[in-house]
This record gives structure tokens, C-alpha cells and sequence, in this order.
């Protein structure tokens, strides 16, 4: 029966080579003429793809799609939905401090009022963390590339627009520094890999773009883990200014460690699951990974198309509303963008706000807000959808980098048609193929045996439909998600309790530190927590952090609250000893 089911829909479509090929009977009626005029032209050469070109299918976090999230936007808002939102910078009001070193560690937002006033010059201050970047990177690891000369150049040429009466933005002359992961015209681009560290090209991505025009001034380009995973590339591992003994955590490390050490006044890191929130705990700086879609990733590394994200990592949530202020709208070259509103507001009502707090939710963060007029609702697990497999991201990842992957197998003699198969049900993800003969390995080492990478080789053999079914069970967890959210404006749970799952669904989430004590980061070898051969290293007291999660495209909420948080508290403002 199934071959006669078989034998009609080859009939049906024209095919009855390959029905022949099956094995099974050929349709009876003469379909060589029509099947002659259905014949597809000669196949031409596959066309090369790259790291960047996207797939034509696109995530959309919303569970009723764009489309509606557009028409609803239109109805509350009308045109201005779309019309970015002016960010006045706060006047500068005493005495300016005469300490380099509290001069680099003001906010972003400070030092723009500083320039702004005239009270310093973008020179004056770029001249101070470039000065703080070569001292200090023997010790932290976190500057790949030093762009000492254009940085001075840029910063001159914004102290005389200034003078000149044109002011660019509240980012005018501020400095920052970029994850070596983004495309800077002319400057190597290196993600984290030996291979890649000579890579130049010849265009600057979309944020380095808008962040220029906006008048910032780029120091650095700073490290990302190789691949983008964890705090480990080609120079070594990237550290923690609090606690040199373990690492930035990762990938976005040398943004993390960096803004720590008050080597920026920002940065820009991205995420694909977990990189910009993880070194930005170890680190103890506020951060905002940002609802998906709401950044331009043209020019980046792509890992994953429905789940990277860019955002700024800084000092306060004033200074990422600032920056996000910047970054945010659409790009045609990136088809996952979108514009929403953004309105941060210093001086939001918490007690107009729907805020759930989970049990695991850090106490002294809860207490504090409820302080402030925070009512609090308590709230439950989150929702989960089983069957839901690490297939589709390994998939993604499979597909970014076949062009590295094919290289390489060439170089190494490899058969990619001859992978080993899966054993059991279990995704790549969990039970990557083995590393190939003649490939170093070294378990007290994460930058041997490089080339061999098992997230861009176990996706290859993930079946189609597999694929697809994941992505069926994703849509499944963003309209659960969605439920559970509807009448939520953010919740508080454990520091890292969802970053895996809002990987997925692609709500935005806030950092921000909200004690000093002394962390409890786990063990601080090659292999981190997971190397239970390394005894956990003996920690100092730095900044702890907590995560505020919040409803798509509520960024400016969330920010917002945990501005109210830090208005309150000092934890932001405490320093690094480093030496």
C-alpha cells in the first residue's frame, strides 16, 4: 500500500525516474512530454556562502508575529511607534574631579555631561583610557587590537565639531570599545581565532556605523572567547579586574573586564545564549541584552541567525538606555529588525508596574525595590516545552561556518560525508563527534586543537525534519511565554535562571549588581566549574549581580527599574584593585 501511495504521488508531480530509482512501479500514463517541459534547467554551481548570509526563513519573537505587533503599535502609538526617542543628558552640576582614575570610572552619561559642558575635552578622556588600556592589559587580557591613533583622531575631530557649535548626540566623544567580533573597515576582525586573526574587512558593521555618527569614539577592538564561547582566544584568557585568579567569563570577556576595569566608558558585546549576561555577572557591571531584533547584527559573526543579539555593557543602566538609545531600529541589512519604542524613564513609578518576583529572586535586590514602591507578584516556573532538542542551534552553527569547516577538513584529509552517526536520541550538543585523528586535544587547554570545533561539525548529520520540529516546539515555548507574560511587565528570578530559555524566546533582560560580597563563582581552570580536578581559586569581595527580565520589548521598563535601584544604592560605583 505504501508503494502504491508512493507510486501516485510520483505520477501526481512528474517523477517517475524516481520512482524507478525506488524500485517502484511506474506510472502508467505517458507523462514524457510534460515531464520534458518540467525538466528544471542545467544545475549551475553551488553559489559560495560565507559566515553572514542569512537563511530566508526569520524567528519572530512575537508570538502573533511581526505583522501584528506592527498594527498594534500603530494603534497605541501612531507614527511616533516609530520615531526614535530623544535622550537628554542631565547638566553637570559641581566641582570636576581632578583624578584620572575617578575620571575613568565615571558613568557613560557623566562623562558625556563633562564634554558637553566643556568641563573636559573627548581628548582629554580618550587620552586617559587609552593610557589605562596598555597599563593594565598585561593583567587583564582583554584588548585584541589598540586603536590608539585613529581613537586620538576621532576624538580631536569631535572636540572641533563641538567648538563649532554641532553636537552629534549625547555619545558625543564618549569612548568605548567594540567585541572583536564586528567588521571595523581596514582594522583586523579576529573572533577569538588563530585563524582569523589576520581577517580585515573593507566595511564597518552597522553598530560601529550608528555609533559614529552618534559621535563615540572608538579605542579598541576587545576580546571575545574563541568562536564566541567562553573567556578563552589566541592571545589567552581575558580576567576579571576583581578577581585575576579566574576568568572574564565569556564571550563577550574583554567588553565585561574592560568596562569593569574603567578601561571604556562602554562596550559592545553580543549574545547567543548567555554572552553578554554571564561576563557580565562575573564582572559585576550593568548590561542589557536586548529583545531580539531590536540591534542591527550586519557585519558581526553570526553563530546563530535566530538568536544572536547585540547590546551595550556599561557601568549603570542610565548608561546601556543611553547607548541602546543609539543602537536600536531597523537595518535593511539585517531582515530581523525592527523598530519599537524606547522611552527610558529616570523617574519611573514602581508601584505602576507588574513586576514578578520568583522565590529563588536575590533578597536584598526585592527588598530594596519594594522600598522604593515595588508591589511585587509572586509568580511560578516558567514555561517549558519538552522535546525541544540543542539540534536547531548546532544546526545554525553547522551552517555559519561550513565555509571554515570545509576549508578545514580539506587541510586535515577529511571525509564530511562520512561523519560518525548519533548514538541514541541525544542532540550533537550533547555528544559532539569525536575529535579527529591528528588534532591536538588537551583538556587543560581550550585554545588546543582549535580547528577542530564539534559545534560547527555536529549539526551537519542533524536531520531536516528534526530541524524543523525543533522550530515547531520553539514557537510552542514563545506563545507559552507569551502567556505566561501577558500581564507582566518584567520578574526577578535567580541571576541566571533563564537566560537559556530567553534564548530561545528572545525577551530582553537587564544586569545589574546589587550587593558587594565575596562571589561564589565556582573553580577557576581551562575548564572552569565544570574542571573538578582545578580546586576553586580564594576570591575578594566585588560586585553581585542580579538579572530583571522583562516582557518583549519592554527594555525601557526594565532599565528604567533597575535605574530606580541604582539611584538607591552605590554597588555600581565600587572600583577594582588591580595590582
Amino acid at each position: 500500500m505504501f508503494r502504491s501511495l508512493v507510486a501516485a504521488a510520483a505520477s501526481a508531480f512528474g517523477a517517475p525516474a524516481m520512482a524507478g530509482a525506488q524500485g517502484l512501479r511506474a506510472p502508467l500514463i505517458d507523462m514524457s512530454g510534460v515531464w520534458s517541459e518540467l525538466q528544471p534547467p542545467a544545475q549551475q554551481p553551488a553559489v559560495p556562502l560565507g559566515n553572514g548570509e542569512a537563511p530566508a526563513l526569520q524567528f519572530m519573537p512575537y508570538p502573533e508575529g511581526t505583522g501584528a505587533l506592527m498594527e498594534k503599535l500603530v494603534s497605541q502609538h501612531g507614527a511616533k511607534a516609530f520615531t526614535r526617542a530623544t535622550f537628554p543628558v542631565e547638566k553637570w552640576n559641581g566641582a570636576v574631579p581632578t583624578d584620572p582614575e575617578a575620571l575613568a570610572f565615571l558613568p557613560a552619561h557623566r562623562i558625556s555631561a563633562l564634554i558637553k559642558a566643556r568641563r573636559i575635552t573627548s581628548r582629554q578622556i580618550t587620552d586617559i583610557y587609552l593610557e589605562r588600556l596598555k597599563r593594565l592589559n598585561p593583567q587583564l587580557n582583554c584588548v585584541v587590537t589598540l586603536m590608539e591613533t585613529s581613537a586620538r583622531a576621532e576624538a580631536d575631530a569631535m572636540d572641533a565639531e563641538l567648538k563649532a557649535g554641532k553636537d552629534r548626540g549625547p555619545l558625543h566623544g564618549v569612548p568605548y570599545g567594540i567585541k572583536d567580533l564586528f567588521a571595523t573597515k581596514g582594522v583586523p576582525t579576529s573572533w577569538g581565532s588563530p585563524d582569523f586573526k589576520d581577517q580585515v574587512f573593507d566595511y564597518d558593521a552597522e553598530i560601529v556605523t550608528r555609533l559614529r555618527n552618534g559621535g563615540a569614539v572608538l579605542l579598541a577592538k576587545l576580546s571575545t572567547g574563541l568562536y564566541a564561547q567562553n573567556d578563552w582566544w589566541y592571545g589567552g584568557r581575558t580576567n576579571n579586574p576583581w578577581n585575576l585568579n579566574i576568568g572574564a567569563s565569556g564571550s563577550s570577556a574583554g567588553p565585561g573586564s574592560a568596562t569593569a576595569a574603567g578601561c571604556v566608558a562602554f562596550a559592545i558585546g553580543t549574545e547567543t545564549q548567555g554572552s553578554i549576561v554571564s561576563p557580565s555577572i562575573r564582572n559585576g557591571i550593568s548590561a542589557l541584552r536586548p529583545t531580539y531584533g531590536r540591534v542591527s547584527r550586519h557585519g558581526g559573526m553570526v553563530l546563530s541567525w535566530s538568536q544572536d543579539r547585540v547590546g551595550p555593557m556599561c557601568r549603570t543602566a542610565e548608561d546601556c538606555a543611553m547607548v541602546f538609545n543609539v543602537l536600536h531600529g531597523v537595518d535593511p541589512k539585517d531582515s530581523s529588525t525592527v523598530t519599537t519604542p524606547f522611552n527610558f524613564d529616570r523617574n519611573i513609578k514602581l508601584a505602576s508596574l507588574r513586576i514578578g518576583v520568583d522565590a529563588a529572586a536575590p533578597k536584598e535586590l526585592v527588598d530594596q525595590l519594594k522600598a522604593l514602591g515595588m508591589a511585587p507578584r509572586e509568580i511560578s516556573a516558567r514555561p517549558t516545552v519538552g522535546g525541544m532538542q540543542g539540534g536547531g542551534l548546532n544546526v545554525e552553527y553547522a551552517a555559519a561556518f561550513d565555509f571554515f569547516v570545509q576549508r578545514k577538513a580539506k587541510e586535515f584529509g577529511l571525509d564530511l560525508n562520512k561523519l560518525p552517526e548519533r548514538t541514541g536520541n541525544a542532540p550533537f550538543g550533547n555528544t559532539p563527534p569525536a575529535r579527529p585523528a591528528g588534532i591536538a586535544a588537551d583538556a587543560t587547554n581550550p585554545m588546543a586543537g582549535a580547528d577542530w570545533n564539534p559545534r560547527f561539525v555536529g549539526g551537519r548529520v542533524t536531520p531536516g525534519w528534526e530541524f524543523v520540529q525543533n522550530q515547531r516546539r520553539r514557537l510552542l515555548l514563545v506563545q507559552a511565554w507569551g502567556n505566561f507574560m501577558k500581564d507582566l511587565d518584567g520578574f526577578i528570578a535567580a541571576p541566571q535562571a533563564d537566560v537559556a530559555p530567553n534564548a530561545q524566546t528572545g525577551h530582553p533582560c537587564a544586569v545589574l549588581p546589587y550587593k558587594f560580597d565575596v562571589p561564589t563563582f565556582g573553580g577557576g581552570g581551562p575548564g572552569g566549574a565544570a574542571n573538578a580536578t582545578t580546586p576553586a581559586p580564594t576570591y575578594k569581595a566585588q560586585p553581585i549581580c542580579a538579572v530583571i527580565t522583562g516582557n518583549l520589548y519592554n527594555d525601557d521598563i526594565i532599565l528604567s527599574v533597575a535605574h530606580q535601584f541604582q539611584k538607591a544604592t552605590d554597588f555600581h560605583s565600587r572600583r577594582p584593585t588591580i595590582g
